[in-house]
């Protein structure tokens, strides 16, 4: 490399030590925060020689608000409509990590139709995240008809949702030891129908992208993470599986139930642009399977937890019997009677592993409460990984590390 700006746009080699290098007439640019690529206020300053990232040096803490300080001074309870605004783009998976974390805690076992109701939550919301993703990626990548595909299926999973939660976004489904309501008359009928289509229109977008040589051309050997590289910083969820690392939480430490479905654990190899977005399609298809057997196995049942002390009773009793009257007052006052300890709880969420550790001193209000953020590690490969790319390469490579703020500056 020369002291002179380079106007060649070839790739140098990745890995290479640039830090020595002569500046020449080096340009620092900001990426973000204010700008679609970044796909929320995450802030970039990128060092250039001419078209290649010398080096790139993530700014986060824009979107922070003090999460995990706001849980330690409310109930366990309260807590979960701030779990909504984490992975916003999956409320419903956030709401079931965060309770199966406190009910670990207070050493409840949902029921099985609550377990069954949430894999169905967990997987439709799989599904959203990864439309988003795939068709912002997409559209990234100059690939624009992709983007309105995915948002027409992420619009009739937004319709389930409302009708299953009353909110199409911050949904505050779950409750600690069961879940808000049970499913409305008829509704998983109208689920079923949207996963019969749904396996037609994830083969259109598959055709749309994998044949799109422009699309192939900027994601292929693009953007590499090696597997030691995925596990030394930390990387879970799809982003390591495309590094050829065959960890899935719903395979490897199954809760709710995942053990008894069928379903495969996608395993990538290359771990480029490319196979990050090959993962999350066929992600999309084993969800699909895990829907297509939850939704024909609900058992009927409660949908809470039989702990009359711990547990909220029905509204209805609520406003006819004096004890029920008075359970909801004692609950709803002091939260439930969480015994001391600590736990940590991990959930294979869209963007990775969830997981929340808790420190209880007993009571209705945790001690401490920290979240582990699957974005916020996901990002912090970056200084790594995008020196040796050229400046077009670093949109391509955000859009496949889909990222979301809201749980990154938690």
């Amino acid at each position: 490399m020369t002291g002179q700006a380079s106007l060649v746009t070839e790739r140098i080699p990745l890995g290479e030590d640039l830090s020595d290098a002569p500046a020449g007439e080096r340009l620092i640019v900001n990426v973000g925060p204010s700008h679609p690529s970044t796909h929320g206020v995450l802030q970039i300053l990128v060092e250039l020689d001419g078209e290649t990232v010398v080096k790139a040096d993530p700014v986060i803490g824009y979107l922070h608000r003090g999460d995990e300080k706001i849980a330690e001074n409310m109930h366990y309870n309260q807590f979960i409509p701030y779990t909504d605004r984490l992975d916003y783009l999956a409320p419903l998976a956030n709401n079931v990590a965060y309770a199966c974390a406190v009910e670990k805690l207070m050493g409840w076992t949902v029921p099985p139709r609550c377990q069954v109701i949430r894999v169905i939550c967990c997987e439709l919301a799989r599904i959203s995240s990864h439309l988003l993703g795939l068709g912002a990626f997409a559209m990234d990548c100059g690939a624009v008809s992709v983007f309105l595909y995915t948002f027409t299926e992420r619009e009739k999973i937004y319709s389930l949702i409302e009708e299953l939660t009353g909110a199409r976004f911050t949904t505050t489904y779950t409750r600690i030891g069961g879940l808000a309501r049970d499913l409305p008359d008829g509704w998983v009928g109208r689920a079923q129908a949207f996963v019969d289509q749904f396996g037609a229109r994830v083969d259109e977008i598959d055709k749309l992208l994998c044949r799109n040589r422009i699309f192939v051309d900027r994601t292929k050997d693009v953007g590499v993470i090696s597997a030691a590289d995925a596990l030394d910083y930390g990387l879970t969820g799809p982003n390591l599986r495309a590094s050829g690392v065959d960890l899935d939480l719903r395979k490897k430490l199954p809760y709710l139930g995942y053990e008894q479905y069928d379903f495969e654990a996608v395993v990538g190899s290359a771990g480029d642009c490319y196979d990050r977005f090959v993962v999350r399609l066929e992600e999309m298809r084993q969800s699909r399977r895990i829907l297509q057997q939850a939704l024909s196995r609900i058992p009927d049942g409660p949908i809470c937890v039989d702990e009359v002390r711990s547990y909220l009773p029905p509204k209805s009793a609520v406003l006819t019997k004096m004890e029920e009257l008075i359970q909801h007052f004692m609950i709803v006052t002091e939260g439930i009677s969480a015994p001391p300890g600590e736990v940590y709880f991990g959930a294979e969420n869209p963007k990775g592993e969830l997981g929340f550790y808790i420190v209880s001193k007993g009571g209705g209000v945790p001690h401490r409460l920290k979240i582990r953020a699957p974005s916020f590690m996901n990002l912090s490969i970056l200084p790594k990984l995008l020196p040796g790319h050229l400046m077009a390469d670093v949109v391509a490579i955000l859009g496949s590390l889909d990222f979301v703020m809201g749980e990154c500056d938690r």
